[in-house]
């Protein structure tokens, strides 16, 4: 996990205790989930997505759109909500999407997403609870 101090921090045993075995694998050690196998993927309701970690608002479901990928997608996040990295994992060169708030790892962005942004922010369903409006 990057080293770099994120405005809520906590101990690795405090991050335990609080996620679930698989968002802890996801959020702090850059896994991810299983496609197609996050309930989130299919919220069609009104509210906001927030980040696990710290409660954080990240995405609002109006920017929530289905690109076929198995993973909950955005067109744009909440201005000042997340944070982008290089990730050279695995042979190959993509931005990571982290919480500017706690630093957990959320997912990927790519540039093949629909107007108005081109962007499609691939997220992991379980690094995101739900708040309906």
């Amino acid at each position: 996990m990057d080293t770099r101090t994120f405005p809520v921090t906590r101990t690795d045993a405090e991050w335990r205790a609080k996620l679930t075995p698989e968002q802890y694998q996801v959020m702090r050690h850059h896994g991810t989930e299983r496609p197609g196998s996050c309930a989130l993927l299919y919220e069609k309701r009104a509210g906001a997505f927030h980040c696990v970690g710290c409660d954080s608002p990240l995405f609002e479901a109006k920017l929530k759109f289905e690109s076929g990928t198995g993973w909950p997608s955005f067109n744009d996040p909440v201005p000042g909500s997340v944070e982008t990295t290089v990730d050279r994992s695995y042979g190959m060169v993509r931005t990571e999407v982290h919480c500017a708030t706690c630093g957990s790892h959320l997912g990927h962005v790519f540039e093949d997403g629909p107007p108005p942004t081109g962007l499609r922010y691939c997220i992991n369903g379980v690094a995101l609870n739900f708040k309906p409006a």
